[in-house]
């Protein structure tokens, strides 16, 4: 099937940022009274809007986290990806190939516009990425796994959610393209297959994914 948009998620997909974000967030959690390892902070969070980890610490502990939680957590994941970040292995070439063969693309991320943003620039990907093309969760009311941010970017780029194909590496993210009624590819570089249960297919190198996708 020739898909009509190719969704992507951000953090794990195009940026390698993950292992960063776990390793800051767990430490975080841990440092405020809530201890969390790196796999429980992978295990729990990741795919995750913020409002969900507010959400499941307060529902495990009965304590809300501090008010400045998400500036304090972004001041210091920003500062390490100055620092650390790449992109995946592969993305650009992907990009610019969808781009050679007329499919459009976007990005539909739990991250923040800023996070997106930061992360982008960083790892050169902002060249791929213009105007109306970079969706997160402060778009909509609620994040993955709800389909609110899959649907939302299918309706601004102008397709329909059945001729749309997203590209996941989290559950969480499964979860909502498959509650949005589109395709769904298990990128498992860092998640195994049957935590992304439900997908079309799966892949683990990025250079695999536009064979999958026919081009």
């Amino acid at each position: 099937m020739r898909y009509d948009l190719v969704i992507f998620d951000n953090d794990g997909v195009l940026v390698d940022s993950e292992p960063i974000s776990n390793t800051l967030l767990a430490g975080y959690l841990t440092e405020l009274g809530h201890p969390t390892t790196y796999e429980e902070s992978v295990r729990d969070f990741m795919g995750s809007a913020m409002h969900r980890i507010h959400e499941l610490v307060e529902e495990r502990s009965g304590k809300r986290l501090p008010g400045d939680f998400d500036e304090v957590f972004h001041a210091r994941v920003f500062a390490a990806f100055q620092a650390e970040l790449e992109a995946v292995a592969g993305a650009a070439e992907v990009l610019k190939g969808l781009a050679a063969a007329g499919v459009p693309y976007c990005v539909a991320s739990s991250g923040s516009h800023e996070r997106i943003r930061v992360g982008h620039r960083k790892t050169g990907l902002d060249v791929h990425f213009g105007d109306g093309v970079v969706f997160s969760a402060e778009d909509v009311g609620r994040g993955k796994p709800a389909p609110d941010l899959f649907l939302y970017a299918a309706e601004r780029m102008g397709v329909a959610p059945e001729r749309c194909v997203v590209v996941e590496d989290s559950g969480l993210g499964v979860q909502a393209a498959l509650a949005a009624g589109m395709d769904v590819y298990g990128y498992t570089a860092m998640t195994p297959e049957a935590k992304l249960s439900g997908a079309k297919g799966y892949f683990r190198e990025m250079d695999e994914l536009l064979a999958i996708l026919g081009m």
